[in-house]
């Protein structure tokens, strides 16, 4: 038996290391809800760092999603399994990937079996758009991609929620609320991506369709949270979207982003409400 203490340590000090974004409101959960949300959110970044990863060439990134895909949806975690599938690329896989199976191992058994079919999803999706090497030709595209890779993370956190005290909430909304997050961080790495040969933009759209398209999903995020009535995960929700909000109005206004002082702010005017 893994020892819980430490590894809720080590979960907590590699998603600091990995999520600006999510770690502040993760650490403001209660026990139980930090647990799932930190072992689940750990889960999909193992994936997301896959399909990102600058020195993985195509073939191998698809294999690598396709193959932890198929893992995720047995009965049981292999994890044997999974270190050999990584064995070739671990002088390559941060350690929040390599570590997959213990970020399932820390997530309460009650809820796992869903943690891991989001997560599957997520795997699979990731590597056709791998395949297709991100070519977003339209709305409908830009839909589905941003679908996989930010979308489950809304539908993985309404199953948290509803498992942890009944609360349920617009599957679609959620898709949005994940949506929105993702696009606020397209929006800010647009030239990164350029670098990289990768535009997320449809091809009949200019920024300013991106920036609509960013807006409504922001709206329809506030519309999910409306059905949220336990305060700490209004909080957990709140603080993201907060963040994705004022990014956005920076990016309009030609900043790169928010500054640690803005960040801080922000969460303490939720915090202290």
């Amino acid at each position: 038996m893994r020892d819980r203490t430490k590894l809720q340590k080590e979960a907590m000090h590699t998603l600091k290391l990995t999520s600006r974004t999510f770690y502040i409101p993760i650490s403001l959960l209660k026990p139980t809800l930090k647990e799932t949300v930190a072992s689940a959110y750990l889960c999909m970044r193992a994936i997301d760092e896959i399909e990102d990863h600058e020195k993985l060439d195509s073939e191998s990134k698809q294999h690598l999603l396709q193959s932890t895909s198929i893992l995720l949806n047995n009965n049981k975690f292999d994890n044997e399994a999974y270190q050999v599938l990584i064995d070739p690329y671990r002088d390559l896989l941060p350690e929040v990937s390599a570590r997959l199976g213990d970020w399932i191992d820390f997530c309460p058994v009650e809820i796992v079996e869903k943690i891991k079919e989001s997560t599957s999803i997520m795997a699979a999706g990731m590597a056709k758009w791998v395949e297709q090497d991100w070519q977003i030709k339209s709305k409908e595209d830009l839909d589905d991609y941003t679908y996989y890779v930010a979308g489950l993370v809304g539908v993985m956190l309404s199953d948290i929620w509803e498992w942890y005290d009944g609360t349920k909430t617009d599957r679609d909304l959620a898709i949005a609320y994940g949506r929105g997050l993702q696009i606020v961080n397209i929006l800010r790495n647009q030239q990164e991506d350029k670098q990289r040969g990768v535009s997320f933009v449809p091809d009949d759209w200019d920024i300013d369709d991106l920036h609509r398209y960013t807006e409504q999903n922001l709206q329809l995020a506030d519309e999910y949270m409306k059905d949220i009535k336990n305060r700490n995960i209004l909080l957990f929700c709140r603080i993201p979207l907060a963040l994705a909000k004022r990014t956005l109005k920076a990016l309009m206004n030609g900043r790169e982003k928010i500054s640690r002082n803005e960040v801080e702010k922000i969460v303490d005017e939720i915090t202290n409400e």
